[in-house]
């Protein structure tokens, strides 16, 4: 479904991607981890063309994202922002529906709603939700909003980037269960990027661990532990000590 290969990326003389090559089968949830700047967010820029490559190639359901009408590819996903990320003014069904009130695929206002309020639904949220404003809810029903949001128009691809930031324990481990639960209902190709080692365990199905650029190793989620890549092991372990630099 998702395919880069030895993709390069620069931002002046900051060389962030130096050759990417990575596979997401159709229906997987892939999660890429890594440290703080290890160009994780641009990876996901580059697949929904918001930046350009510098050099190699990225494929969509077999095709190349700089080709082709960009509102239509767009329509293929869906997005969980890191803290949500809703409009303040505009209340929860409208946050829910936006991509249904707007563009080629524009829904009657009173279906866009309904639609809406069946997604709330979806994510634990009863319809007096629907009408409260974002600043009214507590951080983990405004990530539930966002989830909602994702899934509004059934997409193919959901990306999540750092989908439990700022939630307790309990509150991640609800969204962690309601991702897999989704994903799982909808058969979509889903790409996560995150620091929480509790989250690759629940949702992913493979793994990628990008490091300096490069994929230093991808696998099952269940061989992830056993993987003899030092960089994995560190990261996983979360080892001051090891082939990672860290500030001291």
């Amino acid at each position: 479904m998702i395919r880069l290969c030895d993709v390069h990326k620069s931002f002046g003389g900051n060389h962030v991607l130096r050759g990417v090559d990575l596979g997401v089968e159709r229906g997987q949830s892939m999660v890429i981890i890594g440290g703080s700047g290890t160009g994780k967010s641009v990876v996901l820029k580059c697949i929904l063309g918001l930046i350009r490559p510098d050099a190699g190639r990225i494929e969509v359901d077999g095709r190349d994202v700089t080709q082709g009408d960009r509102d239509d590819f767009l329509a293929k996903f869906g997005m969980l922002f890191q803290g949500a990320a809703l409009f303040d003014s505009l209340p929860v069904w409208q946050n829910v529906a936006f991509r249904l009130l707007r563009g080629r695929g524009k829904r009657p206002r009173a279906e866009a709603r309904e639609i809406a309020v069946e997604k709330l639904r979806r994510v634990g949220l009863g319809p007096e939700v629907a009408d409260l404003l974002p600043a009214e809810l507590s951080g983990g029903m405004q990530k539930r909003v966002g989830l909602a949001r994702a899934i509004a128009a059934d997409p193919a691809i959901i990306f999540f980037d750092e989908p439990t930031t700022g939630l307790d324990p309990i509150m991640a481990g609800v969204i962690n269960e309601l991702i897999r639960e989704i994903v799982a209902e909808m058969g979509a190709t889903t790409v996560t990027i995150t620091h929480d080692m509790t989250s690759v365990r629940a949702i992913a199905d493979r793994v990628a661990m990008l490091h300096r650029g490069k994929i230093r190793w991808t696998g099952p989620v269940e061989e992830m532990d056993a993987a003899r890549d030092p960089y994995v092991d560190q990261f996983i372990s979360g080892r001051a000590e090891g082939p990672i630099e860290t500030l001291r």
